[in-house]
Formats: C-alpha cells, sequence, structure tokens
C-alpha cells in the first residue's frame, strides 16, 4: 500500500466515517477528513479534518488535490424525500469524480444494497443475486446509489478513472433482526474490505457486495477477486439472538431492501409475499 500519498475520506463524522478514519490512520495512511458537520471525536494520527459542502465542486477539488484515492461515504445516507436527496447524493457525486478525473485517483463509492432492494429475496435453492443484476431501486435514496454506480461505470469507460462501488447490506456494530443474517456487515469486514481497495494495483470499474461470511445471505457473484477481499465475520453467531425477529409486513419480509420498501409503498392489486406479479 503506498502511504506517501494521502486518502480523502468524505462523509467522515458519519458512523462509517468515523470508524473508518481510527482505520485507515492505524494503517499509516495520511487521512483528509471532510463533511458538512463537524468531526465528533479526537483526530486520529496524520489525519486533518476540513468541513466542506458536496456541493460545493471547489471545495472537494481543493481536498482531493494530491490524493490516491477519494473514498466516498458521504451524503444523505436513509431514505429521505427527493430534493433532499438531490443535491449531495447527485450532484456531490459528480464533484468527487470531476476531482478524481482531475487527480488520476481511484473512487471507492459507498454504494448500498437499496439500488437492488426490490429484488426478492431468494427462498430455498433459489440462486444468489449477482453483482451484474439489474438495478431495482426501493427509494429514492437507493435510486441515487444506482445512479452513482452508474456514474462510476461511465467515469471508467470514458475516462479511465477506477471505482470500487460497495454494495454495502447492513453495517451495524451486530444484526438486530433475522434480515440481517444476510445482509450484515461488520465494522471489521468493511475496514478491512475499504484497506484492500486502496491497495489493490488495478480494479476498473468493480461491484462488490458489502456483507461478511453470512450463510444466509441474499448474494452471489461480485468482483472481490480483483482486490483480494474476503470477509472474515459472520452474522451466523447472532441468530439465537435475532432470528427469530421479523416484522408483520409482508412487503418488508418479501424484497430484499426490507423496510425501504415499505415507505410510501402504494402498489395496488393485493399482496402475497409468495406470489409473483404478472408484469414483474
Amino acid at each position: 500500500m503506498d502511504t506517501s500519498k494521502p486518502v480523502l475520506l468524505t462523509g467522515a463524522s458519519g458512523n462509517l466515517g468515523r470508524m473508518l478514519a481510527v482505520e485507515l490512520a492505524a494503517a499509516g495512511l495520511t487521512v483528509r477528513l471532510t463533511d458538512i458537520v463537524p468531526f465528533p471525536d479526537p483526530l486520529p494520527p496524520r489525519a486533518r479534518f476540513v468541513k466542506a459542502d458536496l456541493n460545493e465542486a471547489l471545495a472537494l477539488v481543493r481536498q482531493a488535490e494530491g490524493c490516491q484515492t477519494i473514498l466516498h461515504f458521504g451524503g444523505v445516507s436513509v431514505e429521505r424525500p427527493y430534493e433532499e436527496v438531490l443535491g449531495p447524493n447527485l450532484r456531490g457525486l459528480y464533484h468527487v469524480y470531476e476531482a478524481a478525473r482531475r487527480e488520476g485517483a481511484r473512487v471507492v463509492f459507498a454504494s448500498s444494497n437499496h439500488s437492488i432492494g426490490f429484488h426478492s429475496r431468494p427462498v430455498g435453492n433459489e440462486a444468489k443475486l449477482d453483482a451484474d443484476c439489474e438495478f431495482r431501486p426501493d427509494g429514492y435514496y437507493g435510486l441515487s446509489k444506482a445512479y452513482g454506480e452508474l456514474m462510476g461505470r461511465m467515469y471508467w469507460d470514458k475516462h479511465g478513472v477506477e471505482n470500487v462501488n460497495l454494495r454495502i447490506g447492513s453495517c451495524f456494530p451486530k444484526p438486530i433482526n433475522a434480515r440481517m443474517l444476510a445482509t450484515w456487515l461488520s465494522y471489521g469486514d468493511l475496514a478491512r474490505l475499504v484497506l484492500r481497495c486502496i491497495a489493490a494495483e488495478r480494479t476498473g470499474h468493480a461491484v462488490v457486495w458489502g456483507a461478511s461470511n453470512n450463510p444466509a445471505t441474499f448474494w452471489g457473484a461480485d468482483h472481490r477477486e480483483r482486490i483480494g477481499w474476503q470477509p472474515e465475520d459472520s452474522a451466523e453467531a447472532y441468530r439465537a439472538e435475532v432470528g427469530h425477529i421479523v416484522s408483520d409486513d409482508p412487503v418488508e419480509e418479501r424484497y430484499q431492501g426490507g423496510g425501504y420498501c415499505s415507505i410510501e409503498y402504494s402498489r395496488q392489486g393485493g399482496f402475497s409475499p409468495r406470489r409473483s406479479f404478472d408484469l414483474e
């Protein structure tokens, strides 16, 4: 890993950003941290923080100068109305990619399972979902993540900007319900994944399912071999604790995106969790 050039981390003041800032510094990297709100913790060694808005192109360009990698974890991180998602998640992402193109930097994009959330969960021996599946976002947040992955595809094809899209499942200290037995990503596995994204010799445009080594996973093949990452943790250790925790919402329990699929859900015509819609 080249530790002579800094790494830029957007969204540094969020839960994942704060954890990654510590792990990146521990790996010997010089880290530039940015967010729209102040960094709430003591700064790790070799880290500096600058408050910046993703909507401001010049701020991103200045922070990215000389960087080898931009870790883009900033923006709206939950389902919100379209107008709230639009600026940071679409315009802000454009500013990130333009900064990466200018600096010849790699982008590691915190995408989400909500970009494919309206795929049904596999039942029994049904095939797992591979990373080249069609996008089926479950809301405006998921739609912005699909847009982000497509922007990465375009910037690789058109400008040669390498990017790794981490299609994160549920990254929390531990699983909290039965769905997360499939989707959970431990903090440790995320940190190791990000470090491998930085260190990989070549990535091209890659998509990696951001989930730990969960036997119940919804997801199959991806591009993890390009970066040399395999998860080490597993949600299975929590099955007795959370395996019984499900909702009474058939929409939430049918689709991979879980509760996000139910937000403002208004499809008419009845619903059965095991029935396929005629035009699906």
